[in-house]
């Protein structure tokens, strides 16, 4: 697991006692790392801090795009697309 709810919390300025949303960040959560995995064929963890930040970035965008989950928006295209080359072409199977 990269991300944990807390974290993503945080990130989207989510107060942590606020329950409402809870399982829709979940299921971005899980989306995002799937995602990754599918572009890299790479299993990362939560100590590879790049792959944080993009799960990090896809869950937000994800979550400010609701009606669109799935889809990247055009305005973080470019740094996804880019962070996935980076994470599959430097690690190559062995991301920590």
């Amino acid at each position: 697991m990269i991300l944990d709810l807390t974290t993503v919390k945080d990130f989207l300025k989510i107060e942590q006692d606020f329950h409402e949303e809870d399982s829709i960040i979940q299921l971005l959560i899980d989306a995002a790392e799937i995602y990754l995995h599918n572009a890299t064929g790479i299993k990362f963890d939560e100590q590879n801090n790049m792959a944080k930040l993009f799960c990090l970035i896809l869950v937000s965008d994800w979550f400010d795009s609701r009606q669109m989950v799935g889809k990247i928006s055009e305005k973080v295209r470019f740094t996804v697309e880019s962070m996935i080359t980076q994470l599959k072409y430097c690690y190559g199977g062995d991301a920590p």
